[in-house]
Parts: C-alpha cells; structure tokens; sequence
C-alpha cells in the first residue's frame, strides 16, 4: 500500500470532529475523520496523520510541539503523496477571528488585552504576512527534499468569512475585513510558495466561497462554543472535512 503523509495545524487535524484519532495526543486535537482520513481510506492509500492543532511552519520544520517532533520527521523518502496545511498561525488567522470574537471588555484587561489588540492590529498582521512566504517555501523546498517521489499539495484553507460588504456577526466589520485581508494574502502566498518548490495547491478556499459559516451550507463553523467535545470555531465542519477529501480524491486521481 503507498504511502500518504498527512502535515498541517488544525485546520487539517480537525479538533471536535469525532471520534478522535485512538492514541493520538488530546493536544493535537486529531480527528479520524478529517481530510487525510477521509482521503486516504478511498484513495487505498496507508496514512501517517501528524496534523497538530496550533502548529506553525517552524513546527512542520524544525521545532518540537508539546513533545511532538518536528512533522517532517515523519517522511522517509517513500511517500506518494504528502499534503500540508499550515502557515495560518504564522500569521494570526484564525486567532485573529477568536480575538475579534471575544468581548469588548476582555481587549482592556492588562493581561491579555495587548495580545487581543496586536492580533487585531493590521499593521501586524501585514508584518506577519510579509514574512509567511518566504517560511511557506522553505516548507515546499524541505518537502520536495525529503520526499522526491510524492505528489505534494498544499491544502489551504477553507473559508471563514462571507464575501467583503456582508455582516459576519459578531465580528465588527473591520475585523471581519482584516480577517479577509489576511486570507486572500495567505492563499497568494501558499499558491506561490508551491508554485516556486515544485509542488500543488489544492484550492480549498475558492472551493468554499459560497460555504461559510453564515451560508445556507456552511463546511466552517463562525464563533461558536468552545467546550473541547464540539467543533472548534473558525475551523472546519464534517461537511468542510468532505469536501477537501472530495477535492484531494480528485486531485490525486488526475495524471
């Protein structure tokens, strides 16, 4: 059986979506039923899932997380397929949307409220932004490396806002406009960075446009509950987890 090689952050592992991974770590937030599960099992493709909730290409490359090694450790060169999602907690992405969220009250306490206030200043974010592409194509020349075999497809992410001049409440518009600032930025950059390496991108944001949280068939979840036994918000669904594997399935299967 060939073999599949799954890295990312948690908008590939897929924290709340049950049952999780027997095994896996409670902080990876790892479901069985996220896009590489799904794939793997049509595709007859023998899958090593090493998606981590809170991940960052520094963690795909080279640094430990909460014990875990770094994911490329688990490539041995024999794979025929590697996919990835990663760099949006490079950025703030989703942690942006969690600050935005959150109320108004919480931005003025001293512990916390600097955190919430650099995650929501766009000045940061384009910092951030500015310096993903060049870490994004450090993943795709490491990948390529280490797997010459493989087809590799950088995953982005699915969408979590509706289209510019829609409420997406409880979001303030401004936010809501910084977050899709933020997304269109991270998708040009994983697009080039792949394009630059050698690799694929599977188009997993403009497949959802007309699928966010808000829409009538939503594959992410807005804001929402955060008990650790629902899925997470501003993450994908069952349904988002689908759709990806419906992509990649596809994918895969053209020449």
């Amino acid at each position: 059986m060939s073999r599949y090689v799954a890295l990312g952050s948690s908008m590939a592992a897929g924290p709340g979506i049950k049952p999780r991974v027997e095994g896996s770590p409670l902080a990876a937030g790892r479901s069985a039923r996220n896009y590489p599960h799904l794939a793997a099992e049509r595709l007859g493709l023998d899958l090593v899932d090493v998606t981590y909730s809170g991940a960052t290409t520094a963690n795909v490359l080279r640094e430990r997380q909460n014990g875990a090694p770094p994911q490329i450790d688990a490539l041995d060169g024999s794979e025929e397929l590697v996919t990835v999602t990663i760099g949006g907690n490079d950025v703030g992405y989703v942690p942006l949307l969690f600050a935005g969220s959150l109320p108004t009250m919480l931005r003025a306490m001293p512990k916390v409220g600097g955190w919430l206030r650099e995650l929501l200043d766009p000045v940061a974010r384009d910092a951030a932004l500015s310096e993903v592409g060049a870490s994004l194509r450090a993943v795709g020349q490491t990948l390529r490396e280490r797997s010459p075999r493989a087809r590799i497809l950088f995953v982005d992410y699915l969408t979590l806002l509706p289209p510019a001049g829609t409420p997406a409440p409880p979001l303030a518009d401004d936010v809501a406009d910084l977050g899709r600032h933020v997304a269109v930025r991270l998708a040009e950059e994983t697009a080039a960075a792949a394009e630059s390496t050698g690799c694929e991108v599977l188009h997993a944001a403009d497949a959802s446009r007309d699928h966010h949280p808000w829409s009538a068939d939503p594959w992410t979840i807005g804001a929402g509950s955060l008990l650790p036994w629902r899925p997470k918000p501003w993450h994908p669904n069952a349904a988002g987890m689908r759709a990806i594997a419906d992509l990649m399935v596809a994918t895969f299967r053209q020449p």
